[in-house]
């Protein structure tokens, strides 16, 4: 698949990705991930890795959409918290006169 990562156009295949990313020890992931087999790699590391450049000249956005079409995983802490419970001021009033949830 030709995509397009910091300006410059790549033919990415599934195959080529795993062969370039097999034997690098992940870094410890903190943001954005991509899963690569049974590894969970940084974006910008994928990136650098796949393209051979800094990771100063890509975003992750372009490293996480050319991963998905090829068909990797790719996960976001902050998209997988879970959303805090709406609650109407009720609910509210009642958490701070500490009574019982009413269901």
């Amino acid at each position: 698949m030709r995509c397009v990562i910091a300006r410059f156009p790549f033919d990415l295949t599934r195959n080529g990705v795993l062969e370039s990313m097999k034997g690098v020890k992940p870094e410890p992931a903190v943001g954005e991930s991509v899963i690569i087999g049974r590894r969970t790699y940084p974006v910008k590391q994928v990136g650098q890795v796949v393209t051979r450049q800094d990771r100063r000249d890509f975003s992750t956005g372009e490293v996480v959409r050319a991963m998905t079409q090829l068909g990797f995983s790719c996960t976001d802490p902050s998209r997988t918290a879970a959303p805090e419970r709406a609650s109407t001021p009720f609910q509210q009033a009642s958490e701070m006169l500490g009574a019982p949830d009413a269901v």
